[in-house]
């Protein structure tokens, strides 16, 4: 906050209190109460203040309730690159919205991998769940109490599924909109993934933690949102804003552009 009213002062064309720091929660309960002044909040933090935001304003708010994450490994898969991938989904920074949740794999996909990702996954300190086909594979692993849960944490849901169709379906019905892959070299299976799987981000190959404003090229991230409109997915500051329609006219009135002998729009492009 320092940096930034320094920065502030280097801007003669911005009041001295241009940004304020909210720092009590009782603060950020007075704040929610100003919907006539406050455009647009963009909350950053745990899940917790983000639902709290969410439930107690009228303010329309730029963000995310859960990061519920899947990858799914498809049969075609490429073996040499789903450990690396998977691991750097859940492992690399836990916390994040974009960490892997849940782990889909094609019932196709022989034992002896399976069992080498679980074990990878153990060794790196991974708390297990999953369906009664993954706990038949390994009793070690804890049955799932809620599909639909984000750990935020070294833990993870392991599901068998047993085609491309009914893991769409499970992403569709548990997840949160957040960020959702796909492991194939089948370019027809990434294809139907992408067209079908209804999240923000959707991708091929790579790990979930790709998910972030900066890694788009946006810049910075200023929030994430699962929300269909207006923005969606990470967004940087080109993604807030909005348009501002001016017209110009010599008279014209709307009469003249109905009935029989109505004018035409010409809608062509024209010079700023």
């Amino acid at each position: 906050m320092k940096l930034i009213r320094q920065l502030g002062e280097q801007c003669a064309f911005l009041p001295s209190s241009w940004a304020t720091l909210v720092q009590t929660r009782e603060q950020i309960q007075e704040l929610l109460k100003f919907d006539q002044y406050i455009d647009l909040m963009i909350p950053r933090g745990s899940n917790e203040l983000v639902q709290y935001i969410m439930e107690n304003t009228k303010i329309p708010v730029l963000g995310h309730a859960d990061g519920i994450c899947h990858i799914y490994i498809d049969e075609s898969m490429n073996e040499k690159i789903v450990l690396p991938i998977v691991l750097d989904a859940k492992t690399q920074y836990p916390s994040a919205c974009n960490s892997l949740e849940t782990l889909l794999l094609h019932e196709n996909i022989n034992i002896e991998f399976i069992n080498e990702m679980i074990n990878s996954l153990r060794q790196h300190a991974v708390r297990l769940f999953g369906c009664d086909k993954i706990i038949k594979i390994d009793s070690k692993i804890e049955p799932v109490k809620n599909w639909a849960h984000e750990y935020g944490d070294l833990q993870l849901s392991i599901k068998i599924v047993s085609d491309l169709d009914a893991a769409i379906e499970h992403i569709n019905t548990y997840g949160s909109g957040h960020t959702d892959c796909i492991i194939t070299e089948c370019e027809e299976s990434q294809s139907y993934f992408f067209k079908r799987v209804d999240s923000a981000s959707v991708m091929h190959n790579c790990s979930t933690r790709f998910a972030d404003g900066f890694r788009y090229g946006f810049g910075a991230e200023v929030g994430i949102s699962t929300a269909k409109t207006h923005a969606r997915g990470p967004v940087g500051i080109e993604g807030l804003l909005i348009y501002k329609y001016e017209l110009r006219g010599t008279g014209q009135i709307v009469d003249s552009y109905t009935g029989k002998n109505a004018k035409k729009f010409s809608h062509k492009k024209i010079k700023q």
